[in-house]
């Protein structure tokens, strides 16, 4: 698969997940896969999809496989907001809404890919993706991080380096 990564919250969940003392997969609900290929069919997506399940089966976890040249076709449906026609898997980790966990690891060689680096992740540090700036799904995906890892620190949504904990 061209460009394939492991991405998400099985990188930097893992890393709060250590800080924590918990099992490295521990909330961790699935196992994110993008790739790039210019054939937009759900069929050729599928195969990918189906491949992949025989594939990782005796895993006992959840594999979530993506081709990121096909996420402006369904995004609206699903999530009530467009979505740029992306140009490579990279685009597609640059959109996540926290700019700290736009992390991928290069399937093929093993290499991190973090567009704003890896600072945030180790520093428990949540601030808004100015790539990609929803302020209220910021908040909402931000606090959800926050309920499970208290000790993360949510930034202003304004891409600032004050550091708030908002936490009850």
């Amino acid at each position: 698969m061209s460009q394939c990564m492991l991405t998400a919250g099985c990188l930097f969940q893992a890393v709060w997940n250590h800080q924590a003392q918990l099992p490295p997969d521990w909330g961790v609900k699935d196992y994110d896969v993008f790739y790039f290929d210019t054939e937009l069919s759900w069929e050729a997506e599928n195969e990918v999809i189906t491949s992949a399940k025989h594939l990782f089966h005796d895993l006992g976890v959840n594999v979530d496989i993506k081709n990121q040249a096909r996420v402006h076709l369904w995004y609206h449906q699903r999530f009530g907001r467009d979505c740029p026609q992306l140009q490579s898997t990279r685009d597609g980790i640059d959109r996540y809404l926290i700019a700290g966990t736009c992390i991928g690891l290069e399937v093929e060689t093993g290499d991190v890919y973090a567009s704003f680096g890896l600072d945030d992740v180790g520093q428990g540090l949540l601030r808004i993706n100015p790539g990609n700036a929803h302020p209220d799904l910021f908040d909402q995906k931000a606090k959800s991080y926050q309920a499970r890892w208290p000790w993360l620190r949510i930034l202003g949504t304004d891409f600032s380096s004050e550091a708030t904990n908002t936490s009850p």
